[in-house]
């Protein structure tokens, strides 16, 4: 599996990544605003969701134009960029990669013609029939493939933008009834935000498995992955587009309409780790389920300690909700450095033991001679935790216990999450004690996927948890394909990297 920059919030040693969501995406419709910096301000507030690449394209009604690069959104956009990028609507769009390398070509939002006019397209998700589909361009278009394709991408979502340019379904109608057509031939994970000339559209795929919101504006609306992006825009929270829902708005106004029969089973792991925890999924707080989470991982798991300690900042709120139930005292005796993201040191067997010191450094006052709890999201391949152990005994502590807000992670995720490949997940060979003492700590307990679904308020029968379970709601069929490179015809990039695209 590729890796790309390693999420900002989440502590690991070089060369090492946490489970990535593949993308965030914004949309949004509002005349007399300035569209591209809302934009701006909204998938800055997704940077979590993807720091490799970011895009936003916009339109005035007449020309559609996108920027975008490698990076992240601090990186790629500035004042003079975003003042080119004049008009009415916008989508916006930062990566990280699951289908399709981590390249320049596969940045987004993707685009392509659209009957008389263009699109532009943000994925987030992942397709598990992406083969088929391909199969169904190459049989519309031929061997000569244009577009996003023949640029080189290598994505899905490239696919869908070929699909939604006509070269398959019905293409000769409007942008609105070619999507009707081509949604339902989708399989897999898909919160899609595209646009036209005149229009911004959002979809969902039928289970919901990533969130998509709509929000009002005073002048308009937006459409964003999570509610934490409407509110630094703004924005008031109207609903979640629905599972199998296309979502139209025009200066007609909004309209809606599904192209599938819904069937949620919307991602558990988004309230374990991957959104913001000031968002809110289906009514419900992501901080109150994380702090929840705590609170039963103390239930099922308790023990004598002198202090609750999180691995910061991922492991906050269900340590907080930990030391709550449990009365045992809160502290913070990891400090945290901020400002490291990805490393390019080579992963060393020095490097790796020094590492995670770029990250954290303990309290030693606060932790020496203690009994500790220490509280994480989850264990991927438990390098990271193994690190962490090991400095701590290094500073004093009497005691670690490591306790785990998720269940063990057995199984990939193939609706767009990065994990690591099930040969490198440490609990598809170990058994618990196995881990710990691999981790070198002195008990570990998981939470149980009962306590996990309770804390969420989501029935179970609402919510993916395969990638601890092993049972996908969508038959995998293939993970990625691969594509041909042919020219693509554009305008100069104002640097290299960067591209500006003029639409018809």
């Amino acid at each position: 599996m590729r890796r790309g920059d390693g999420r900002l919030s989440h502590d690991l040693l070089p060369g090492e990544a946490p489970p990535q969501d593949e993308c965030g995406v914004f949309g949004v419709w509002a005349p007399g605003e300035e569209v591209a910096r809302l934009t701006y301000f909204g998938i800055y507030a997704l940077q979590h969701r993807g720091q490799e690449s970011a895009g936003i394209a916009t339109s005035n009604g007449e020309q559609l134009l996108v920027y975008k690069d490698m990076g992240l959104v601090s990186q790629v956009f500035d004042d003079r960029t975003l003042s080119a990028l004049r008009g009415h609507i916008a989508v916006g769009h930062v990566r990280y990669a699951t289908t399709g390398a981590s390249a320049w070509e596969n940045a987004q939002p993707t685009l392509g013609p659209a009957g008389s006019g263009t699109v532009a397209l943000g994925h987030n998700g992942n397709l598990t029939n992406t083969r088929r589909l391909m199969e169904l361009v190459r049989e519309q278009s031929g061997t000569d493939l244009s577009g996003e394709l023949g640029r080189g991408s290598s994505t899905d979502t490239a696919v869908i933008t070929a699909l939604l340019s006509g070269t398959a379904g019905e293409g000769s109608g409007s942008l609105e009834a070619t999507a009707m057509s081509v949604l339902p031939l989708l399989e897999g994970a898909f919160s899609l935000v595209f646009m036209d000339e005149h229009s911004l559209y959002a979809a969902r795929d039928p289970h919901g498995f990533r969130p998509l919101v709509l929000g009002r504006l005073q002048r308009g609306w937006a459409i964003a992955s999570e509610t934490a992006a409407l509110d630094i825009v703004g924005a008031t929270f109207v609903r979640e587009i629905e599972p199998g829902e296309l979502v139209v708005v025009d200066e007609d106004g909004l309209r809606s309409q599904h192209f599938a029969e819904p069937s949620p089973r919307g991602c558990v792991f988004e309230y374990v780790y991957l959104a913001r925890p000031d968002t809110q999924i289906a009514g419900r707080s992501v901080n109150a389920a994380r702090s929840e989470m705590g609170r039963v991982l103390a239930r099922e798991h308790p023990v004598d300690a002198d202090l609750v300690i999180p691995t910061p900042d991922s492991g906050t709120p269900a340590a907080i909700g930990y030391a709550q139930a449990s009365g045992i005292p809160f502290a913070q005796g990891l400090v945290k450095n901020a400002y490291v993201g990805r490393t390019f040191i080579q992963p060393t067997d020095t490097i790796r033991q020094l590492g995670i010191k770029l990250k954290l450094n303990p309290l030693r006052e606060v932790i020496a001679g203690k009994r500790l709890v220490v509280v994480d999201d989850s264990i991927v391949r438990g390098n990271t935790q193994r690190a962490l152990v090991r400095m701590l005994r290094e500073a004093g502590a009497a005691e670690i216990h490591v306790r785990i807000s998720s269940p063990p992670v057995k199984w990939p995720c193939f609706y767009g999450i990065d994990f690591a490949t099930r040969a490198e997940l440490i609990a598809n060979g170990m058994s618990i004690e196995e881990i710990r003492a691999s981790l070198g700590a002195d008990s570990l307990g998981y939470i149980s996927t009962d306590g996990m679904i309770e804390a969420t308020a989501v029935p179970r029968t609402r919510l993916c948890t395969a990638c601890f379970t092993g049972e996908y709601p969508v038959p995998v069929e293939d993970a990625e394909v691969s594509t041909e490179r042919h020219d693509y015809q554009v305008l100069p990039p104002r640097h290299p990297g960067s591209l500006t695209i003029a639409g018809a």
